[in-house]
């Protein structure tokens, strides 16, 4: 079994607890910014996305390898006619968890294939979406339709869209990325009233404005790997939902909150009728379909809201985020491909760790101090120790195989505060069970 599908599996196996751990802390701290607008909850909803895709990644970094090396040395005092030397004996690996090959090969070809499905629908749609500009019919405006459509564009500050039709689509929608273009349904501007075209041009163009298609587009293969996770289905739909919200709040600025929102509900009544706009990736004014919530948003009362609650909110925010993937780092899962026959083959001829590694691996090494009493009875001689030096390179068990009584606990006290580098096995740390031997001599 290869590195790679080691790694691949253990990709997984972290996407699959991280992202609902990001979708929970994501939920809380939309509650903390709601109050503060749709805007700080879309952003919510995208760094929740962005952890989604990029953290199970960032587990799988080599992160044990990173050593924090102290500026200074802590040496003990020695006594003027003694001194110490310790010996780093040879240690044997212990084993990390195991996964049968078998298994892995079976959860990565099911994982491979349902990746693959996603990517190749990414293709079909972008096609789908190609294929439909290239159909679609120039829109020429006059009179009060041609005065909205430029009034906006100055609103909005946005140059080079292209105001098209379609009898494919059922609701107005966005696309493009260097020929952006306004796709309206065929014969809308003719049957539709004045105030709900008007609603309609405002909403779009806020889409466009905001570059909401490229985003779009980006978060789509951004997620591809993890699109398989059912939270992150509820993230995109929460991140819709907030960006329509958006879209609403900046055409209701200009246009009055009460008047977008009754003209938004009339425009649902004549566009929808049951219907789904069911066009990917592009962009409209239904795309969510929580119209109730966005009209909602639109009429209700603004409230001021003081810098120090907006600093405690963003405090609050930041804590969340950070504790969301420090844990998800700290608690990341590894993958040992090893077979049980290798698992037996390992623990019957285990793997010699080299005294010089070992001595290498000290990071903080405390020397032991030549006990007093020992000293004025003379007493010399050399203290064998066996220790377990955990997955965190802290001495997790010891005790002594041999030595002189008088001189055991002052080896122990001080090997007792040794940190190494954890030991690793294919990447991974692992228990290291090591003699070391601490030489206690006196001057002749």
């Amino acid at each position: 079994m290869s590195s790679v599908e080691s790694l691949l599996m253990a990709y997984l196996l972290n996407s699959l607890w991280q992202v609902p751990l990001i979708v929970v802390a994501a939920w809380i701290a939309v509650r903390i910014v709601r109050p503060f607008g749709p805007t700080a909850e879309h952003r919510v909803w995208v760094g929740a996305l962005l952890g989604e895709a990029v953290l199970p990644a960032v587990s799988l970094l080599p992160w044990e390898r990173i050593d924090v090396t102290l500026p200074w040395h802590l040496r003990a005092a020695q006594a003027a006619q003694g001194s110490v030397a310790v010996q780093m004996g040879a240690g044997v690996g212990a084993g990390g968890l195991q996964v049968p090959a078998l298994l892995i090969s079976f959860v990565l070809a099911v994982y491979a294939a349902m990746t693959m499905y996603f990517g190749a629908r990414f293709v079909w749609r972008w096609l789908r979406l190609r294929e439909l500009a290239r159909t679609a019919i120039a829109v020429e405006l006059s009179g009060a339709a041609e005065i909205s459509w430029r009034r906006w564009l100055r609103q909005f500050d946005v140059k080079e869209v292209a105001l098209v039709s379609s009898p494919q689509v059922f609701a107005p929608l966005t696309m493009g990325i260097a020929n952006k273009c306004v796709m309206l349904p065929t014969e809308m501007i003719a049957r539709f009233p004045q105030s709900e075209l008007d609603t309609v041009i405002g909403h779009e163009l806020a889409h466009v404005r905001r570059m909401d298609f490229v985003k779009n587009l980006g978060y789509e293969l951004l997620s591809v790997a993890v699109s398989y996770h059912p939270c992150v289905w509820f993230t995109r739909q929460r991140l819709t939902e907030s960006r329509e919200m958006v879209c609403d709040a900046m055409a209701a600025e200009v246009a009055g909150s009460q008047e977008y929102a009754q003209s938004l509900l009339r425009l649902a009544g004549l566009l929808l009728q049951g219907k789904r706009v069911g066009v990917p990736y592009a962009i409209g004014v239904f795309d969510s379909s929580t119209l109730e919530r966005r009209l909602m948003k639109l009429t209700e009362m603004k409230k001021e809201i003081g810098r120090v609650r907006r600093c405690l909110a963003l405090g609050a925010c930041v804590v969340l985020g950070a504790g969301a993937a420090t844990s998800a780092v700290a608690l990341r899962v590894g993958v040992d491909d090893k077979a049980p026959a290798d698992e037996a083959l390992s623990k019957s001829i285990p793997s010699r760790v080299p005294a010089e590694k070992m001595q290498k691996n000290v990071i903080t090494k405390i020397p032991p101090v030549y006990p007093p009493e020992a000293k004025a009875a003379r007493i010399q001689g050399k203290v064998v120790l066996e220790a377990v030096i955990g997955i965190n390179g802290h001495v997790e068990n010891l005790k002594v195989v041999s030595g002189p009584k008088e001189l055991q606990q002052s080896a122990m006290d001080a090997v007792r505060q040794w940190v190494y580098k954890p030991y690793t096995v294919n990447g991974n740390p692992v228990e290291v069970t090591t003699n070391i031997n601490v030489v206690y001599t006196l001057e002749k």
